[in-house]
């Protein structure tokens, strides 16, 4: 699953460097019209994403994960191998918002690896195969920006939808799919989507994790699509773009090198522990990229920065593994996706409306302020389950005394 989600982020972060470049060749537009209709061909992938992730979750819990990584494996590959044919901004927006219909094969390859792995493990195991997204989404824009360069943008939709479809290839030939232990000899409970809704609103922790999704995805994204003009407001140099594709990309190598040893401590120490250790040290990384005054020291920070919240991803995801019933371990990493995806469009708007009034140094402030909100909500969600659990002992000690 290491190589097949590897394959399938590359692959999938690949063409969206250059999805501005790409409306430019269907007509003479306007710079305006381009960055408008950028913004909106790339955000309907996630809003889309975002409403039907937990149905694919759903889906996967009922007949199984397997069949739901093989279906959106090559549904990602029809929609980008389409895309190398679209003739017109409209046809364009449509396949993206296809393609987030059948986004959900990387939540799923989690949700599968998830349910077959033991808990004490979950931190550590999940976490390397979180590496294989993260180093996909690594060099995905390079290796998009260089096929565009040499082969041309209709040539790249269509090897990016050869890799995908190699990848689904890979998943249908040498995954199996098996029952973790703690599933078997046991009644498996059917929950309808009423109750698992309300399982997430009624569980402080796992509606905790899920917002802490939310803030973290926000938090990221109101600086990422800003870097490139931060970058150009810090130096002069001739190699803008290498130097913006740089500070982008240091930060997924710092989640990288970071990733499995957070995991592994998180199995040691409890996940809530390292969620908060990550979160608080991503604000001290996160709020000094507000006052650099050279290039390298963004770069170092964001590097940093990307070691921090190395851990964030696989301890929330085993977090979930530990309080949601394995039936409906899909389903509940879906909505937490969804609430990812739903960052993912909220944090350019904001970080856009907010550069526009204050300045990009400013958004660095809120994504600190986003993260200090996170560690506060984790905080009094673990204190208040903590006094769920004494107050439930105690009642039992009552009821035995009788």
């Amino acid at each position: 699953m290491w190589i097949c989600n590897f394959l399938v982020a590359a692959s999938a972060t690949m063409i969206l460097p250059f999805l501005s470049l790409y409306i430019g060749t269907f007509g003479e537009y306007s710079s305006a019209y381009v960055q408008k209709w950028s913004g909106f061909v790339f955000g309907i992938t996630f809003l889309t994403a975002f409403l039907i992730s937990p149905l694919w979750g759903r889906f996967g819990d009922k007949h199984g994960r397997k069949k739901i990584l093989i279906i959106t494996g090559f549904g990602i590959a029809l929609s980008t191998f389409l895309m190398g044919y679209a003739s017109s901004v409209t046809e364009l927006f449509i396949l993206r918002m296809f393609m987030g219909v059948v986004t959900g094969f990387i939540p799923t390859s989690i949700a599968l690896i998830s349910a077959q792995t033991d808990k004490k493990r979950a931190g550590k195991v999940l976490a390397t195969v979180q590496t294989g997204t993260v180093s996909g989404g690594l060099f995905g824009p390079l290796i998009g920006g260089s096929l565009v360069d040499a082969v041309g943008f209709q040539y790249t939709f269509i090897l990016t939808s050869s890799v995908i479809a190699f990848a689904t290839v890979i998943v249908a030939v040498g995954i199996k799919e098996v029952m973790n232990k703690e599933e078997e000899g046991t009644s498996k409970k059917n929950y309808s989507r009423k109750e698992v809704f309300q399982l997430v609103f009624k569980s402080k922790l796992l509606l905790a994790v899920m917002l802490l999704s939310f803030l973290i995805q926000t938090a990221n994204f109101s600086v990422q699509p800003l870097l490139a003009l931060y970058v150009d407001e810090l130096t002069s140099a001739a190699n803008l773009a290498f130097l913006a594709g740089l500070a982008f990309s240091i930060t997924g190598l710092g989640n990288l090198v970071s990733t499995r040893s957070w995991g592994n401590l998180g199995d040691r120490i409890g996940h809530d522990k390292v969620l908060m250790i990550c979160l608080g040290l991503a604000i001290v990384c996160f709020i000094p990229q507000a006052f650099v005054t050279s290039i390298w020291q963004l770069i170092f920070l964001r590097f940093l920065y990307g070691i921090t919240i190395g851990g964030l991803i696989p301890c929330m995801t085993a977090y979930i593994r530990q309080l949601a019933p394995l039936s409906i371990q899909g389903e509940m990493l879906g909505y937490n996706q969804s609430f990812r995806f739903l960052g993912n469009v909220a944090g350019p708007v904001l970080g856009g409306v907010l550069s526009g009034y204050f300045g990009i140094s400013f958004v660095f402030y809120f994504g600190a302020v986003l993260f200090i909100a996170g560690i506060t909500i984790l905080f009094y969600s673990l204190k208040a389950d903590k006094l769920t659990k004494v107050e439930e002992e105690h009642t039992l000690e009552k009821v035995k005394g009788f």
